[in-house]
């Protein structure tokens, strides 16, 4: 019998750790608390695809405030990134709670609030914060954005969106994309076609690529769920990958979008931050003020990414040529949108010297990974190349790796005929060349790998980054065609 008890009180002691893994040692009234070391994802708690936690944006949301070492909160010491909210609603820092282990959203009608004297254009919609329809309307709301960026992971929020004609948000912008991971509504005044019902988890995703005209949805997918999203606490997941989209829920795999079915229409290739934010959505009603205030509640907002040798693994996208650089010790232009391409402190973009635009440029379409590439374009009859030769550099402080043995490798693709034989590239500073050799005896028409090895004697210096560069004679005369590099890596060797 002693025996039987004991395997009894096993069992019951492992049910404690494993069941509460999901919640993370955040326990209801009358259970026993477990601390784990290591969270996984809902869909892959055994962590079968290796994922490692993002801990610089993950949060628990603990304590009694929110983290501002994580998160911008939307209107904190009159400081507004990108847009104060969707009018008539505005956001405002009082609104942003956490208690009792939980992130707290609210929705208040507060009609002493000081709105913002200004309004709003969203496509056809434009309207002035506080007003609605010429009538006072006066809703505040919330919004926190990661003050981190990431690219590629798996995102995953347990939340209950607000009892109200308010949106509950989960989503995901970086340049010239967004991704909503979900887009919830659970008492919306207005029925119509395309609407979000009061079940349904909407995932969508935009190209903000110019011209960013409306309507800028790229693909998306909506769920009709088996329960109204402020009925209770559900698990959000989606899997963003190199060239793929997974949504979850609860732990299961509902649809799945890929870069093969999409074309250029996949957009997710540069780091993105997150937003957890509610909204009013017009066209949809907007909420009496009998139903505030309204709560959209959080209790984590994890990410998990996969472990790489790839030393430019967190600048993939700009060594990839698809977006900017980001220089997060910086502060972010509080008025920079997806679609800017402005080049500031924060984002920096690949530099062309005098005289290599005609003959080089990052394009769209042809490509090994994502949808752009750096382009030779060659010349034709009775043309040669006007200038000694073209280089396009990284900006300064891009490159940062420590002293020893490295690989260096991209990707590249030779059009069929006469073509240059080396492909140059500077390390800058402790200057070091290299040299890419022969490429005439590699094969045409499809994307190659080559690589180099090196060693570097001492650490970059805070200015180090890359040029790459074609000379003059190592090209034909006449007639050179076109080739394209993408996915550069650096990799530790022994």
């Amino acid at each position: 019998m002693k025996t039987v008890f004991k395997i009894l009180f096993i069992i019951i002691i492992f049910l404690g750790y494993s069941c509460d893994k999901a919640t993370l040692g955040k326990v209801e009234k009358n259970k026993v608390e477990v601390k784990l070391s290591k969270y996984y994802p809902f869909s892959d708690l055994e962590n079968k695809e290796g994922w490692v936690l993002n801990e610089e944006i993950s949060d628990e949301f603990e304590g009694t405030e929110i983290d501002t070492a994580k998160w911008f909160v939307e209107g904190q010491n009159g400081d507004y990134y990108i847009w104060k909210g969707r009018a008539p609603s505005q956001y405002a820092p009082h609104n942003v709670v956490v208690e009792n282990g939980n992130l707290i959203l609210k929705t208040q009608w507060e009609p002493d609030y000081n709105f913002a004297k200004e309004s709003y254009a969203d496509g056809a919609h434009k309207d002035t914060y506080g007003v609605h329809e010429g009538k006072p309307l006066p809703i505040t709301t919330a919004a926190v954005v990661s003050k981190k960026r990431f690219l590629n992971g798996y995102m995953e929020i347990k939340s209950k969106a607000p009892k109200a004609a308010m949106t509950a948000a989960f989503w995901a912008i970086g340049f010239e994309q967004e991704l909503d991971m979900y887009e919830q509504l659970a008492v919306p005044k207005i029925a119509k076609e395309g609407s979000i019902s009061s079940n349904t988890n909407r995932t969508a995703v935009h190209d903000w690529s110019p011209p960013s005209t409306r309507p800028t949805k790229a693909f998306g997918y909506d769920e009709n769920l088996p329960y109204t999203t402020s009925d209770d606490f559900h698990v959000y997941g989606v899997e963003w990958g190199e060239d793929y989209l997974k949504i979850f829920r609860d732990g299961k795999f509902v649809q799945e979008f890929t870069q093969d079915e999409l074309g250029t229409d996949w957009v997710l290739n540069n780091p993105m931050e997150i937003w957890i934010d509610s909204e009013i959505f017009k066209w949809l009603g907007v909420p009496h003020k009998e139903e505030l205030p309204a709560t959209f509640e959080v209790e984590y907002m994890r990410v998990w990414q996969k472990e790489s040798n790839n030393l430019l693994l967190k600048d993939k996208a700009f060594y990839g040529f698809e977006g900017p650089i980001l220089f997060e010790e910086n502060p972010r232009p509080l008025k920079m949108v997806p679609e800017d391409a402005t080049a500031n402190e924060y984002q920096k973009f690949w530099l062309f010297n005098e005289g290599s635009e005609k003959y080089l440029k990052i394009t769209e379409g042809h490509y090994a990974s994502g949808v752009e590439a750096l382009q030779f374009f060659g010349y034709g009859k009775n043309e040669k190349l006007e200038v000694e030769k073209v280089t396009v550099s990284t900006p300064e402080g891009s490159l940062n790796i420590a002293e020893g043995n490295y690989s260096l490798s991209m990707k590249i693709w030779l059009d069929q005929g006469r073509i240059s034989d080396s492909i140059h590239v500077t390390l800058m500073n402790p200057e070091l060349k290299l040299t890419f050799l022969d490429l005439k005896k590699l094969p045409r028409k499809e994307w190659v790998t080559i690589d180099t090895k090196f060693s570097r004697k001492e650490a970059s210096e805070k200015n180090d980054g890359m040029i790459i560069e074609i000379r003059k004679e190592d090209l034909p005369e006449t007639k050179a065609v076109k080739f394209y590099i993408d996915d550069i890596e650096i990799k530790k060797v022994n």
